[in-house]
């Protein structure tokens, strides 16, 4: 019972903690203030602690010497790097599945996402922005599952949480702007084509389609840095990036 409490605990340090710095309620370079944050967030400061040193894996926030953490603040140039590795990593995982081959069992659960996706988009004019988040996530979890490698797997889902590299991070407000809704359909056409490869044996073309596919997230963060920057606060995490 004890241990449950502290997962508990963890989690919900975990993710409201996530939510206020991707949120921007503290600057970046800001140092936070581990008192008022347990108070704030209604937990001990063991787990805020645990939860802090998982942000500092994940990058979104860095060790000060004197003790505690501060809020990382990112380039333009960091979030693109970041998603330029999702889409390395992912591609990677990608080609070894071609590679190597894939279950039946793996590739019907693949074909039925593909199938909620093209559900969430079958109406340009109003597309289900809740439904294409959920399978859109299961989709790319699902790529590194293909690989048969627990080793990429874990690293596709660690590139997904590096900040802004997220295959759902520009998904948030995207119902507002016309041009994001014609983006999620040539993504979804793109799901398509990256499993085809796999299902083809196509190593080259799959990892090919998939480096590509990531890049679909940097031409949405220029759209709305340069186009529409009133989207800005809609957009968790981009309140950290220096613009």
């Amino acid at each position: 019972m004890t241990s449950d409490k502290r997962i508990s605990q963890f989690d919900k340090a975990l993710m409201g903690l996530r939510s206020l710095l991707l949120n921007g309620d503290f600057p970046a370079m800001s140092r936070l203030p581990e008192v008022t944050l347990s108070e704030r967030l209604g937990v001990s400061r063991t787990p805020l602690r645990q939860a802090m040193a998982r942000l500092v894996d994940e990058g979104l926030l860095a060790r000060i010497d004197t003790g505690g953490c501060r809020v990382v603040g990112f380039s333009m140039g960091d979030i693109i790097d970041a998603i330029e590795i999702r889409g390395v990593i992912e591609g990677t995982a990608a080609r070894l599945a071609a590679e190597r081959g894939v279950t039946e069992e793996l590739l019907s659960e693949c074909r039925d996402v593909l199938a909620h996706l093209d559900v969430a988009v079958s109406d340009p004019n109003s597309i289900d922005f809740n439904k294409y988040v959920h399978f859109n996530e299961r989709f790319h979890n699902l790529v590194g599952k293909l690989s048969s490698s627990s080793v990429i797997a874990n690293e596709v889902e660690r590139a997904s949480n590096l900040l802004l590299a997220s295959p759902s991070a520009f998904l948030k407000g995207q119902e507002l702007i016309p041009d994001f809704q014609a983006s999620l359909i040539i993504a979804q056409s793109q799901h398509r084509s990256i499993l085809n490869a796999i299902e083809r044996r196509e190593g080259s073309r799959a990892e090919a389609l998939s480096r590509e596919h990531a890049r679909l997230a940097r031409r949405n963060l220029e759209f709305v840095l340069q186009s529409k920057p009133n989207l800005i606060s809609k957009v968790p995490g981009l309140a950290l990036v220096a613009t």
